[in-house]
């Protein structure tokens, strides 16, 4: 008989496994990985990401790593930038480099489609981005000169999805900032990607960090089609949740019972939590995702945990000599759960702005 986990189960299952039931002393490069990677759009969501998860735990330690090329910055899930480690590059950009290329074809509206050479545009910018750093605008202006058809945006997108590339320091460095400038992953790392993908260990990493989970959160997190015959394959065990979906789970992972207590959590923009199923109701209320999805471009907010679940927003503004960190809850919050955010709050502008005077504004 199949046992029937329920959300709350789920939820604090979810939680241990994304390092957010206690804060942990693994190794950073360590965490990345089990992390299977972090959203890297912007600079400071990994810093902060790592920071709510780790203990001890130092901006200047991820810093240093990304310089050492320990962690690199790249394009991967979605088509946006995350931080993964070196090695870690071999099997997601390779198993990702499918569902990229068919993306590339589809940059541009239907209306707007020109259909050009993508052979060629891989050849060429593997050759712009061989030897030194190049920014977008560069990229796409080199490319515009071969296919004056196609307008430089598009295809320097184009370029990032079929050419692994890494965006390289000082852009991603804490303090530091600037201009991104991308060049070939096999120039920086000095390997190149491995002709076939190793799908079934993508699986087992993911359901370590984000498990036990349905095919269809699987496919939700990897955007991967045929997932289902590479699963067939492996020792996995089952479950049911409380709807009687299937779902999946390495053998020697553990589940957290549901009445585990779960601290207050402050998680960054586009935090890998919030991305890692189809169905999110093991972290959020159906009421919390229309909210956080409420948002324009798909630009996600930075959210906070109470009780395990997403309750809310916070942002930090800063100016001259303050800065102010705002706690915006979604639904009426009692006083207790709300300390527990605003002692995490205090914590963070410690790291984030130390040489500021703090500000907390708060329900």
């Amino acid at each position: 008989m199949t046992t029937t986990l329920s959300n709350r189960t789920l939820n604090r299952t979810l939680l241990a496994r994304q390092l957010l039931l206690e804060r942990t002393s693994m190794p950073i490069v360590e965490a990345v990985e089990h992390l299977g990677g972090l959203h890297a759009q912007a600079p400071v969501p990994p810093y902060l990401a790592l920071w709510t998860r780790l203990k001890p735990y130092k901006f200047d330690a991820l810093s240093k790593l990304i310089i050492d090329r320990s962690l690199v910055r790249m394009t991967l899930w979605r088509g946006t930038l995350h931080l993964i480690s070196a090695s870690d590059v071999y099997l997601m950009r390779t198993a990702l480099q499918p569902e990229l290329n068919k993306w590339a074809r589809n940059v541009m509206p239907p209306a707007e489609r020109v259909e050009i050479d993508l052979d060629k545009l891989t050849r060429i910018t593997r050759e712009f981005v061989d030897t030194d750093p190049r920014t977008v605008a560069e990229i796409g202006a080199h490319l515009e000169e071969h296919f004056p058809e196609a307008r430089a945006r598009e295809l320097s997108t184009q370029a990032q999805m079929l050419v692994p590339m890494v965006q390289v320091p000082p852009r991603g460095i804490w303090g530091v900032g600037g201009i991104p400038q991308n060049i070939a992953m096999t120039t920086w790392l000095g390997k190149d990607l491995p002709a076939e993908a190793a799908v079934h260990e993508l699986i087992t990493r993911y359901l370590r960090a984000f498990g036990p989970a349905t095919l269809a959160d699987m496919q939700a997190w990897s955007r991967l089609i045929g997932l289902k015959a590479h699963a067939a394959d492996l020792d996995l065990v089952e479950y049911r949740n409380e709807a009687g979906k299937v779902l999946l789970d390495v053998p020697d992972g553990v589940i957290v019972d549901e009445s585990t207590p779960a601290p207050a959590r402050l998680l960054p923009a586009f935090d890998s939590v919030m991305f890692g199923h189809a169905d999110k109701t093991r972290i959020m209320s159906d009421d919390a995702r229309a909210r956080w999805g409420a948002v324009r471009n798909a630009v996600f907010p930075p959210t906070f945990l109470v009780d395990g679940f997403v309750r809310g927003t916070w942002n930090v503004v800063e100016t001259k000599d303050t800065a102010t960190l705002t706690i915006e809850p979604y639904f009426k919050t009692f006083k207790k759960d709300i300390a527990g955010v605003v002692r995490e709050a205090k914590a963070v502008l410690k790291v984030m702005a130390p040489k500021k005077r703090h500000v907390i504004v708060a329900p």
